[in-house]
């Protein structure tokens, strides 16, 4: 069974007296372990797709399935609690709390999650994924005390810490410089070889040939889905770019 599935999505949005279609019948499947990319110009769809796979959005008809629960038909309250336990964000902006360290920031989805978690293991489980994304030695710094990248990857750690079946990232390079861009796939990369799933929406076609498919909107629907082979290694490409001064 794929991890998550749509069927015929469509997305009408009323602007005054007029129906803006913003998806209009799109129908796919993305298998678990896959990290695919969404591309397209400004007002292809991709967002508003991104928005309601990770139900931020209802599509205006249309199935939505991931992994066993149509999703598309769940009241405000069990949306709410499938982002809480299957999905992480990531998105262009870092949405840290600047009075706050990198590893409490982390620990927000534990703070306010419907589990209680002890301090201890908040702190245990924050940590660990800052290693899982390279930043364990950054852990108490503010972010103001970090680069854009490294405050991206404290937001990946984030996502990370409630074990998400999927991770969706909207524009995750968008504020970062070519380098710091390819480090942060690098770190994509790496999740997605331990088995995490990830769809990540972008505008640049180098950027989407870091992923494994890249699946291409115009006018809200679906003009190409493609395997990318070979794909880019991160790692790889990094060993070719200049490291940039301060």
């Amino acid at each position: 069974m794929p991890l998550l599935r749509v069927k015929d999505l469509v997305k009408t949005y009323q602007v005054g007296d007029v129906a803006v279609r913003a998806l209009r019948g799109v129908t796919l499947e993305v298998e678990k372990g896959e990290f695919v990319a969404v591309v397209g110009p400004s007002g292809s769809g991709k967002s508003t797709f991104m928005h309601i796979l990770g139900c931020l959005d209802r599509p205006t008809s249309g199935e939505y399935w991931l992994e066993d629960r149509d999703v598309s038909r769940l009241n405000d309250d069990e949306l709410s609690a499938i982002r809480n336990r299957q999905i992480g964000f990531v998105f262009q902006g870092f949405n840290l709390l600047a009075r706050t360290s990198a590893v409490e920031n982390v620990e927000l989805p534990l703070l306010y999650g419907p589990a209680k978690v002890g301090a201890a293991e908040r702190r245990k489980r924050a940590s660990a994924a800052l290693q899982a994304v390279g930043l364990a030695d950054r852990a108490e710094h503010h972010p103001n005390q970090l680069s854009g990248g490294q405050q991206q990857r404290v937001a990946i750690a984030r996502a990370l810490l409630n074990n998400p079946s999927i991770l969706f990232a909207d524009e995750p390079t968008g504020n970062l410089d070519s380098r710091t861009s390819v480090e942060i796939l690098d770190v994509l990369q790496g999740l997605n070889d331990n088995g995490l799933t990830i769809v990540m929406v972008t505008h640049e076609a180098d950027i989407a040939h870091f992923a494994r498919r890249v699946i291409h909107f115009r006018d809200g629907r679906i003009r190409k889905d493609e395997a990318v082979k070979p794909r880019a290694r991160a790692s790889e490409v990094l060993k070719t770019m200049p490291v940039l001064d301060d």
